[in-house]
Parts: structure tokens; C-alpha cells; sequence
């Protein structure tokens, strides 16, 4: 790691492998050395600077054999849709219409990650989806179990990506689950559209998470999980002249009134290193912009391959539909193998996606397990 303006180090903790760690990282680390671990970055004026600033600080990602997405929740459910080399679609039964429960879709995402590295598997929940019980419905029909994962990571605080959690905790089975999350999540906000309509973004309820049992863990900086094979981004730093954020949100002030908060600073997305292939980039809406998104994932890592990118694109509606095409002659140039546009994505960059990027794009379905393996894996 280098130092610079803004970074410094922390003392290294040799036993923990790789990483400095920031204080509220540090007592879960202490409990669970094998989960947590992270790049403690020292606190940035973000919210008033605005020139661009790419990461000169670098993590260790392990890369895994294995990489599994499963689309928990997302806006669209098609039975129908086909297999492709990458994607399996959720099982059908002869009696389909008959089941009691069905997949649901919502506006809501929610995406569940398995990675295998020498034989050993583990799995993460990555944000949870809008409706109380839509993931959990969900899980039940698709075999998933929420005792099964290792830790869970919030991508912002809207509702759409969090008030899942609420279904979730007495399916997890123990108390002391960590609840990755950068410290802006909790911030109260509300969207404001042109037309005068106005719409409530509550965040998660810090109290209730606390009565629950989880393990919330805040943090702005990098960090590595699951024995250093999962990176969580933390803050995205905004490089691009065309991603601003989401002009039209504010937050709660300090006088209880209401004052522009068009950055969403707590987007932050996860990425895996696929041995021989690149980088696997998960991310719940992108309000820091795809493409910052991906260029920090490279910088943080020094990976400039992207296999695949699997997320919300925040490219629907009148606000965002004239930056597509700049957003998707950006994405072409980083190249992906496979992009897997979901969620606030919206059908004109969905189909200029499909128009552009033939062979990469992949249709996102609720139900649809996407495999990314080393190449000696899938042989």
C-alpha cells in the first residue's frame, strides 16, 4: 500500500494476513479473523470534493475457482427464458401452477454469492430486497439457506435494498451476524421528481438491527472478506464527468429540515477475482455510476480484466436516459465478458445493451443461477 493525501496506514496486523484495520472493523476481526478484514482509509472530505480521485491504495484479493450469483430478488421474473453457458434458470415442477408459493419479483434486489477456493465454499447475502418476506420466500423455493451465510452486505441505505433484513433474522438461527455497511446508510432521505412527486427513503433502523442481534459493521474504507476471496468497495470514488449521483435526493438535516444529498457516498459494490478470468463486480444500484464503479474495482485491485458485471445500472427514467449511451461506449471500452444489467437498469439500456454487447449481455431473472469458474474448473 501506498501512502498519499487522504490515505494512511494503520499498524499491520501480521496475524491477520494483509490488511490495516479500521476501529469498527476491529472488534469483529477479534471474533472472527476469517470473515472480516479491511484497508482503513483515513476520513475523506467527500461531500465536498468533487474533483476526481481514483484509489492509490491497493488490497490482496485472493482469487477463487468458483464464483455462484443467484438473483434473489430482482424487478422481473420470465419462466420461460432460456439457459445460456452462464446462466441456469430456476427449476420448473409439472404442477407449477399449482404450488402454494410462487418466485416473486418487486422492485427490490438482492443477490446471493457462493465462492469456492481450494475445495471450501462459502456464501454471502448482498443486500436483501424491498418486500419484508420476498427473499425469504424466495430462498424456501430455491433451496437457499440463510443459515448458510457467512456474513451480509448493504450496498446503500434505500429501502429497496434493505428492508428484506427484516424477514431475515429469525431464518438466520444465531445472533452476531456481520452486517457490512458504510456509516451514510443511515441517513433518512427522500426523492423529489419533477413532476412534485415525492417519495420517502427510510434506512434500515439501526435499534431494531441492534434488538435483532446483528453484527453491524460500519465502515467508509475497502473490505475483505471471507479470508480475503470477497472485497467489498466501501465509498466509490467518482472519477467520471457524466455519473452525478441522483440530483433529485435529499437527506434530513440537523435542523430536521431537508438539504441536497445527490452523492449516495454509502454506494458500494463487492468483487471477486476469478482465477485466469478477472473480475467478477456485483453491484446493487451503481448510484456512483457503473463506470466508476468498475474503474474503482480495477484500481483497488490492480485486475484490469472484468469478466462480469451483474447489477443495478441506475439508467432508467427521463433524469438518467441521456447519459446510456456514454455509460455503455464506457462499459465496451473496460470490455466485460458478461454483463448482467438488473434492477433500476431500465429497457432502453437494457436493449441497447443487447444491441451492443451481443455476446456478453445476459437477460437477469429472479431465479437464475449465474457460474463464473477458472477455466480448468469448468473443463
Amino acid at each position: 500500500m501506498c501512502e498519499s493525501a487522504g490515505l494512511s496506514r494503520r499498524t499491520l496486523l501480521k496475524a491477520a494476513g494483509v490488511a490495516t484495520i479500521g476501529s469498527s472493523l476491529a472488534a469483529a476481526l477479534a471474533r472472527r479473523p476469517d470473515i472480516v478484514q479491511a484497508h482503513d482509509l483515513q476520513p475523506q472530505e467527500y461531500p465536498t470534493r468533487m474533483a476526481p480521485h481514483i484509489a492509490t491504495v491497493q488490497v490482496s484479493l485472493e482469487p477463487v475457482d468458483m464464483a455462484d450469483v443467484t438473483i434473489l430478488v430482482d424487478n422481473a421474473i420470465d419462466i420461460l427464458a432460456a439457459d445460456t453457458a452462464v446462466a441456469k434458470r430456476q427449476p420448473l415442477a409439472y404442477e407449477w401452477s399449482q404450488q402454494q408459493h410462487q418466485l416473486r419479483s418487486e422492485h427490490g434486489y438482492s443477490l446471493v454469492l457462493t465462492v469456492q477456493r481450494d475445495g471450501q465454499s462459502d456464501t454471502i447475502l448482498y443486500v436483501a430486497g424491498l418486500g419484508r418476506d420476498t427473499a425469504v420466500n424466495n430462498m424456501d423455493l430455491l433451496g437457499i439457506k440463510p443459515s448458510d451465510f457467512r456474513t451480509m452486505v448493504l450496498s446503500h441505505g434505500h429501502a429497496d435494498h434493505h428492508t428484506g433484513l427484516e424477514g431475515l433474522f429469525a431464518r438466520v438461527g444465531r445472533r452476531g451476524m456481520p452486517l457490512v455497511l458504510h456509516p451514510d446508510a443511515w441517513r433518512e432521505r427522500k426523492i423529489t421528481f419533477p413532476s412534485g412527486v415525492e417519495i420517502h427513503m427510510p434506512p434500515p433502523s439501526h435499534q431494531d438491527l441492534d434488538r435483532e442481534g446483528w453484527q453491524v459493521v460500519e465502515e467508509r474504507a475497502p473490505s475483505l472478506l471471507l479470508n480475503g476471496t470477497v472485497l467489498v468497495t466501501g465509498q466509490v470514488d467518482r472519477v467520471t464527468d457524466f455519473e452525478k449521483g441522483f440530483p433529485i435526493q435529499t437527506t434530513r438535516s440537523a435542523d430536521g429540515g431537508w438539504e441536497p444529498d445527490p452523492w449516495i457516498w454509502d454506494d458500494q459494490a463487492i468483487v471477486v477475482n476469478v482465477r485466469d478470468r478477472g473480475l467478477v463486480v456485483l453491484s446493487g444500484c451503481s448510484h456512483a455510476g457503473a463506470v466508476n464503479v468498475l474503474r474503482y474495482a480495477q484500481a483497488l485491485t490492480g485486475e484490469s480484466k472484468v469478466h462480469a458485471f451483474v447489477g443495478g445500472m441506475h439508467l432508467t427514467g427521463g433524469l438518467f436516459e441521456p447519459i446510456i449511451p456514454r455509460t455503455i461506449a464506457e462499459l465496451m471500452a473496460i470490455g466485460p465478458d458478461v454483463v448482467v444489467p438488473g434492477h433500476c437498469t431500465g429497457w432502453r439500456a437494457a436493449n441497447l445493451l443487447v444491441t451492443t454487447l451481443p455476446d456478453a449481455y445476459v437477460q437477469s431473472n429472479v431465479g437464475t443461477r449465474l457460474h463464473f469458474a477458472a477455466p480448468e474448473v469448468e473443463a
